[in-house]
């Protein structure tokens, strides 16, 4: 069979280039910082030479639907019943930010600075949705807006985000508030919320800790900043979220800001915190801000 044409969608401002890849999650293949002719990686870009399909996790950033994260590989109970869905991660036995990082998305408009790609997921199970995704260039900003509605025929909890990929962890810089972080077990699932240790807390710049964390911090304000000195750039990351998960893993040369709405395995956790409980065509919405800054 012949191999498929990735198709790259292109948008560009004043100061950004953004290129999309619909047939991949409809996510993000890069976002650069226009500095004269010079482009510099604010997201981490998939190589301009790139042959074949890529994974969603060789990209720059791909939407988290209909939920973020990890979810205990038993599902959850919600109103008597229980959901199990299915791993869907080689070598993952939870199942993992659900599916619509997974799917073919749809054009539904195209224009120099705006797209707009749907995805239908009608048949998928336990969650049947439908999904909106936009992508806006304003100047020196990426605005990027999901929604998701319940397509199915009974209530169930949702929820949305983002998953982008950020470069040089080692010379980054990272201000994010937070009030707690929930600590995780082998399995990488949610144990205990506490209080942040003093070498995860960015209410200040400050480096990211090299020797790894993969954990969901909570009471985020909804603001952060990244900093990177040496490459004389800075993105500004706003959300209408109110967690976010750091993903720095040891010795690599990427690491992850995550706007999320809820918790990992938030289906899970007592009161499901996070979680949009969406009856039959009801809608969850949330929008993330990517601005960018030469230093």
């Amino acid at each position: 069979m012949p191999t498929p044409v990735l198709e790259r969608l292109i948008l560009r401002s004043s100061r950004l280039v953004a290129e999309v890849l619909p047939q991949v999650g409809g996510g993000l293949a890069r976002l650069d910082w226009l500095r004269g002719e010079e482009r510099v990686p604010l997201l981490r870009g998939l190589p301009d030479g790139f042959l074949g399909m890529p994974l969603p996790g060789q990209l720059a950033c791909f939407p988290l639907l209909p939920w973020s994260n990890r979810m205990s590989p038993t599902g959850f109970a919600f109103e008597g019943v229980q959901y199990v869905p299915a791993p869907n991660r080689e070598g993952e036995p939870c199942p993992i930010h659900g599916d619509a990082w997974q799917q073919h998305w749809r054009i539904a408009a195209h224009h120099e600075t705006s797209l707009t790609l749907s995805l239908d997921r009608w048949d998928a199970k336990p969650f049947a949705y439908t999904a909106e995704l936009r992508y806006i260039l304003a100047d020196d900003a990426l605005v990027v807006e999901l929604s998701v509605r319940n397509a199915g025929s009974k209530a169930l909890p949702f929820g949305l985000g983002l998953h982008p990929w950020m470069p040089d962890p080692q010379g980054a810089q990272l201000t994010a508030g937070a009030n707690s972080v929930w600590m995780a077990g082998p399995d990488k699932l949610p144990l205990a919320r506490q209080d942040i240790p003093p070498h995860w807390r960015f209410d200040n710049p400050s480096s990211l800790p090299q020797d790894g964390v993969d954990n969901v911090f909570e009471g985020w304000h909804g603001d952060a900043r990244i900093a990177w000195p040496g490459r004389g750039v800075a993105l500004e990351v706003q959300a209408d979220m109110d967690y976010f998960i750091l993903y720095v893993p040891p010795g690599r040369d990427v690491f992850c800001f995550e706007p999320v709405d809820h918790p990992i395995n938030a289906h899970n956790l007592p009161g499901q915190p996070g979680l949009s409980v969406l009856a039959p065509g009801g809608t969850l919405r949330r929008r993330c801000v990517f601005k960018g800054e030469s230093l």
